[in-house]
């Protein structure tokens, strides 16, 4: 699959480390970014990279999406221009994280104009994406799958979840756990802080005990650092935590922890400034709680 040309459109924090992976496998890639600045430096990685939207996706095999959400993502995918563009049959790959009745609007959409697609979000964040290890979660057909294997493992590690849908169904769930455990992270390592003993020796203790995680080891020393440079947004955070709600009120489902998970991220990014900071900053929203200066 090395000689199929795959489009990747949004090379943000995400989307240039996994076009830089896509281009080191081989495959010949062209980007585009809204803001063209992001996406020159790919350049450099063998990428071609195209001011429209069009110009990349023409004679593309695979158009890949990493956009904020699904408002943009659907806009390109019900655009026709883009899909007059593309190669007849391409499959499209949403690695976006959106809202599962979103990408089953949207691949209904595809497949009426002969196109197929996945849907197909992603976990690991800006390390996992520079390291070529994101956990894959992708809902489609099984041979559209099976076609997009090549190229999705040389972003990280794809796994097929189930129908249309269940990729970002997944992602949610995951986006559950990210947040509720990042909370849970920031309440440790204050009670630590505040306790007298030593974060990082904490970290270190638990390393490998059933509390361990990559966001206690990573995050919590975000927290303990001050350090809240954005790998994961907290804006894009909140709004897969309100797609989740949105998607549990669906199935009659009250989910309480990931609600007030979410209401403590809506006043991070909405009253604190918090919108353009790393997702582990919600250890500062614990710390207004408590009345405790950073």
């Amino acid at each position: 699959m090395q000689d199929h040309k795959i489009a990747l459109l949004g090379t943000g924090l995400m989307g240039a480390p996994m076009a830089r992976n896509i281009a080191k496998a081989g495959f010949p890639l062209a980007v585009w970014n809204r803001s063209r600045s992001k996406a020159e430096p790919l350049a450099e990685a063998g990428a071609t990279v195209h001011d429209t939207v069009t110009g990349a996706v023409a004679d593309a095999d695979v158009v890949i999406t990493m956009l904020s959400d699904g408002i943009a993502v659907g806009s390109l995918v019900t655009d026709a221009a883009v899909t007059g563009a593309m190669k007849p049959g391409a499959l499209w790959i949403d690695m976006s994280s959106t809202k599962p009745e979103e990408a089953r609007t949207q691949a209904a959409h595809l497949a009426g104009l002969g196109f197929q697609h996945l849907d197909a979000p992603v976990s690991g964040g800006t390390k996992g994406a520079e390291a070529g290890t994101l956990a894959i979660m992708a809902g489609g057909d099984a041979d559209a799958f099976d076609r997009a294997t090549p190229v999705l493992k040389a972003m990280g590690r794809p796994v097929h979840v189930g129908p249309t849908g269940s990729g970002q169904l997944s992602k949610l769930a995951n986006q559950a756990i990210v947040a509720v455990t990042i909370a849970a992270v920031a309440e440790a390592m204050l009670l630590v802080q505040r306790g007298g003993a030593d974060p990082a020796a904490v970290r270190a203790a638990l390393k490998g005990g059933f509390a361990d995680s990559t966001i206690l080891q990573q995050h919590g020393e975000r927290m303990t650092e001050g350090n809240f440079v954005p790998g994961g947004l907290s804006k894009f955070q909140l709004k897969d935590l309100d797609n989740l709600l949105n998607e549990s009120g669906q199935l009659s489902l009250t989910l309480p922890t990931a609600e007030m998970t979410r209401d403590r991220f809506a006043d991070f990014v909405e009253n604190m400034d918090g919108a353009d900071k790393d997702h582990s900053g919600l250890y500062l929203e614990l710390l207004k709680r408590n009345g405790v200066t950073a």
